[in-house]
C-alpha cells in the first residue's frame, strides 16, 4: 500500500491525462491517454500497480517549486557530494493559447535530470503496470531505450543510460558531474495508432522546454486577476486548466480514483469524470482566475452530450459523463488493489452517474449569464439546450433528489437543489433575449417565485435557527451557504446571518473547518465518518465576506488556504483529527472555492463594489480594459 501522504504529490497534466509524482521522484500515478483511461503506474493505490523513480541514491535535502507560471515540476535534491534537480512535465504539444494549450499532446511523460553542483549518484527505476497493475509488460532494450509490451498498450522508454531489466523492471544507477544533464521520456500509444519510439535527446529536450514556455504564454495571456492571495488564484486557475480535457473541453473533478475521505472506510470514489455542477463552477472559477477561453467549448460539449434528451424530452439531465461525452459509467471495483493504505474498495466509474440531482440545471445556467461575453455568438443548439435546462427546472424542482452531495440513502426535499433550480430560472429570465426565450419569461418568473416562497417557508427551522439540509428536518448543510452567494436571499438578511453562524458554530471541527453535514444523522446512506469540507469552508469565507464581515472571512480563507501544499494544491477534506489531506487529488471543487473566496473578499473590501445578484459592477483588470464580474457563482 501506499504510505505517501496525498498532499505529498504534484500533479502533472497535458491537458489530456494527469500523472502525480512524489517528493522523492516516484510517479506513481500516470493514466495514458485520458484522465480517466487504466493507470500504467498505479503505485498510489499498491505498491504492485507500478512506479517510475528518478531519484538520489542517498541522503538529501529535498524541495520543489512549478516553474513560474507553470504546471512543470522543479525538484531539486542536495546531497554532501553535489546538487541536482528533476524538471517533470507532460508534454503540451506545440499549442500555447487559451484551448489550444493541449492540442496535439504527444502522450509523453518527459523527466530532464541536471547535476548543478558537484557530482551526485541517481538511480532509476522503471516497473510499468498496465491496466490498473493487472499487467506485467514484456520489457526488451532497445537502441536507446526500452519497449514495454503488454495488452493494448504501447510504452517506450527513451533512456539515455542503459537499465538492466529483470522480470518487468528495469534499473539503472549512473553518475552526473556539474552541468552534465540526462533526459528520459515514457511514450505511450496502442498497437492500432503509430507506434511510440524512442525519442532524439535534443528532440525530447526541446519538446521539454516548449511545454515551459506553453504554460508560461497561457498563463501570462490568460492570467490578469491582481487581489488578494494572487499567487494561490493564479496556481489554482492552472491547476482547472489542468483538469480540463482539451479534445472535448469537459472537466474532471479531480485527477485520481478512490483516494479515501476517510482512513480504511468505504468512501472511496473514481473523480475522473465530468460533473456537470464542478465544470460548470470550474467555468466561473475561471472567470476570475484566467480568461476562460473554452467556455464555448464547454458548452458546445454540453449540448453535444446531453443532445435530444432533455432539449426534445426534457428528461433529467444526466449529472457527470465521461469526458470524450460517453454515458455509462458503470461503477466497479477493482478487487486486486489493496488502495491507499489499505482504504478499499477501489472503484473506477462511478454509480452516482445515473442519480437524479436537479441542482445542476441553476449551476449551468449560472455559468452560461456569468460567461456571457465569452457566449455572444451563441449557436441554435446551444441555445435551444440552455432553453432546455430552464424548461426542466421548471417541470421537476418539486421532485426529490441525491442532491448536490450525491446522497447514497433515499433522494430528498433538498433545498441547495430547490435554490439552484430557482437560479437556473432567475438566469434564464436574464438571458431570455440571448436565448430566444423571451415569450416563456412569465412563466419562468411564476415558477421562480413559487420556489422561493417553498424554499423560505419549508425550509427554515425554528429549532435549528437556520436553514437547514432538507424540508422537514432540523439538520445543518453548508450548502445552504449558498443561499446568499447566488443572490436567493440578501446577505444580510437576518435569516441568512443566523444560518451562518450555525454553520460554523455547529457544523465545524476543532480547529474552525467546515463539515458538509453530520454523517451521524445517516441522511448519505454510507458507514464511517470523512472530513471536513475545503469547499464549504471557502463557502464560509465567501458568505461572510458577502455579508460585510470582511475580517471574520479574511480569517476563514487563511485557515482553509493554511492547508495547500508546498506546491499549491488542495484535495477535498481535511482529517479532522490529524489535519492531513483526504479525498481524490488534486480536487477541482477546493481550488473552485479558493478562488470564488478569495474574489469575493476583495471586492467586499472595496466598499460598495460587491453584490449579489450574478452580475456585480464591472472591474478593471491589469491591463485597464473591463471585464464583468460578479459576487459569487
Amino acid at each position: 500500500m501506499s504510505r505517501t501522504a496525498i498532499g505529498d504529490h504534484a500533479l502533472l497534466s497535458d491537458r489530456h491525462s494527469a500523472a502525480l509524482v512524489t517528493r522523492e521522484g516516484s510517479v506513481d500515478w500516470l493514466s495514458f491517454p485520458r484522465f480517466d483511461s487504466p493507470s500504467v503506474l498505479g503505485r498510489l493505490l499498491d505498491d504492485a500497480a507500478g512506479h517510475w523513480s528518478i531519484r538520489p541514491a542517498g541522503e538529501v535535502e529535498t524541495s520543489r517549486r512549478y516553474l513560474d507560471a507553470t504546471m512543470a515540476l522543479e525538484t531539486t535534491h542536495r546531497a554532501a557530494s553535489g546538487t541536482f534537480v528533476v524538471l517533470d512535465a507532460l508534454l503540451t504539444g506545440p499549442g500555447n493559447s487559451g484551448h489550444e494549450l493541449g492540442k496535439g499532446a504527444p502522450h509523453l511523460l518527459a523527466r530532464r535530470v541536471t547535476c548543478t553542483a558537484g557530482d551526485v549518484e541517481v538511480e532509476v527505476e522503471y516497473a510499468p503496470r498496465p491496466e490498473y497493475g493487472l499487467i506485467h509488460p514484456l520489457l526488451s532494450p532497445v537502441d536507446g531505450g526500452i519497449t514495454a509490451r503488454g495488452g493494448n498498450e504501447w510504452l517506450v522508454l527513451t533512456t539515455p543510460v542503459p537499465l538492466e531489466v529483470t522480470a518487468s523492471t528495469a534499473r539503472a544507477r549512473f553518475r552526473l558531474r556539474d552541468g552534465e544533464s540526462r533526459t528520459f521520456g515514457l511514450h505511450r500509444s496502442t498497437i492500432e495508432e503509430t507506434p511510440a519510439r524512442v525519442w532524439e535527446q535534443g528532440e525530447l529536450d526541446t519538446a521539454l522546454d516548449g511545454t515551459v514556455s506553453s504554460w508560461q504564454s497561457w498563463s501570462h495571456l490568460h492570467q490578469r486577476y491582481q487581489g488578494p492571495w494572487r499567487d494561490l488564484v493564479h496556481l489554482s486557475g492552472r491547476v482547472l486548466q489542468a483538469l480540463s480535457f482539451q479534445p472535448t473541453g469537459a472537466v474532471v473533478a479531480a485527477a485520481t480514483t478512490s483516494l479515501p475521505e476517510d482512513l480504511g472506510g468505504e468512501r472511496n470514489w473514481d473523480y475522473r469524470y465530468t460533473w456537470v455542477r464542478d465544470a460548470s463552477l470550474t467555468m466561473e472559477a475561471l472567470w476570475v482566475a484566467a480568461c476562460p477561453d473554452e467556455a464555448v467549448e464547454f458548452f458546445a460539449f454540453m449540448a453535444t452530450a446531453a443532445a435530444g434528451s432533455i432539449v426534445h424530452r426534457h428528461i433529467p439531465l444526466q449529472i457527470m459523463f465521461g469526458v470524450g461525452g460517453e454515458r455509462d459509467l458503470s461503477e466497479r471495483t477493482l478487487p486486486h488493489l489493496s488502495g491507499w493504505r489499505d482504504s478499499r474498495p477501489v472503484r473506477v466509474g462511478n454509480g452516482a452517474w445515473n442519480q437524479q440531482q436537479v441542482d445542476v440545471y441553476g449551476e449551468l445556467m449560472s455559468a452560461a449569464y456569468r460567461l456571457a461575453d465569452q457566449l455572444e455568438m451563441l449557436d441554435e443548439d446551444t441555445r435551444r439546450f440552455l432553453t432546455a435546462l430552464a424548461e426542466t427546472a421548471a417541470m421537476r424542482w418539486r421532485e426529490k433528489d441525491q442532491g448536490i452531495w450525491e446522497v447514497r440513502g433515499e433522494p430528498q426535499h433538498f433545498l441547495h437543489s430547490k435554490v439552484m433550480c430557482w437560479v437556473a430560472l432567475d438566469r434564464a429570465v436574464k438571458m431570455a433575449d440571448r436565448i430566444d426565450a423571451e415569450s416563456k419569461v412569465p412563466d419562468w418568473r411564476r415558477t421562480r417565485d413559487e420556489i422561493h416562497e417553498t424554499v423560505t417557508r419549508d425550509g427554515w427551522s425554528d429549532t435549528a435557527n437556520a436553514f437547514t439540509q432538507y424540508i422537514g428536518t432540523d439538520a445543518l448543510d453548508a450548502s445552504t451557504l449558498m443561499m446568499p452567494i447566488v443572490g436567493f436571499l440578501p446577505p444580510d438578511h437576518p435569516q441568512v446571518l443566523a444560518t451562518i453562524d450555525a454553520i460554523e458554530e455547529r457544523l465545524t471541527d476543532d480547529r474552525g473547518l467546515v463539515y458538509r453535514y453530520r454523517t451521524e444523522d445517516g441522511v448519505d446512506g454510507l458507514a464511517g465518518e470523512e472530513g471536513t469540507f475545503l469547499l464549504c469552508t471557502f463557502w464560509l469565507a465567501q458568505a461572510l465576506a458577502l455579508s460585510g464581515q470582511v475580517e471574520r472571512a479574511r480569517e476563514i480563507f487563511e485557515r482553509a488556504a493554511s492547508y495547500v501544499t508546498d506546491l499549491g494544491l488542495l484535495a477535498e477534506e481535511v482529517d479532522a483529527e490529524t489535519g492531513e489531506l483526504l479525498g481524490n487529488f488534486p480536487q477541482a471543487f477546493s481550488h473552485i472555492g479558493l478562488v470564488n473566496a478569495a474574489w469575493a473578499i476583495d471586492q467586499a473590501g472595496r466598499a460598495g463594489e460587491a453584490t449579489v445578484d450574478g452580475r456585480a459592477p464591472r472591474r478593471r483588470n491589469a491591463e485597464g480594459d473591463r471585464r464583468p464580474g460578479t459576487s459569487g457563482p
